[in-house]
């Protein structure tokens, strides 16, 4: 069983129609997070919003939330996240926004209570860094973008 995550609704008489995150397959990564907007949002194509949820998280420490995009709307749509995977951390506690950017060819409407993003719960660590005055040498060595080929 993964960890505890503690959510508050901030506008719980407002919000209340809003589904919380969840698990839409039992073997899902990602629960799928709604967008708490007042009013129909329109994405124009090329365009950012940043959507409400109306959430807080509270995650135990050594663990982020990554926010993801939705597949389903990239696919079908062009929409994603601008800053994907965006990151909440531990210890964040304001509302859980999403930045969508419609990439599509069209203009997108994104309405209350639509499933916007999906959060993955991961650990993570934090690495300690050490100068040193050279690295060891790979077969990759520095070699970038594209260096292995196709």
């Amino acid at each position: 069983m993964g960890p505890v995550v503690k959510i508050l609704r901030l506008r719980p008489d407002e919000d209340a129609d809003i589904p919380l995150p969840r698990y839409m397959t039992p073997d899902s990564a990602g629960m799928d997070i709604c967008a708490a907007v007042r009013e129909d949002t329109v994405l124009d194509k090329g365009t950012i919003a940043l959507l409400p949820t109306g959430l807080a998280l509270a995650l135990p420490r050594g663990y982020e939330a990554q926010v993801r995009p939705r597949s389903g709307l990239a696919v079908k749509y062009g929409i994603g996240l601008i800053n994907a995977p965006g990151t909440i951390d531990a210890d964040y506690r304001g509302e859980v926004m999403i930045a969508l950017v419609n990439l599509g060819p069209s203009a997108y409407t994104v309405r209350r209570g639509d499933r916007i993003a999906q959060v993955v719960i991961q650990r993570v660590e934090q690495a300690r860094l050490e100068q040193v005055p050279a690295l060891d040498v790979t077969e990759r060595n520095s070699g970038g973008f594209g260096h292995t080929g196709r």
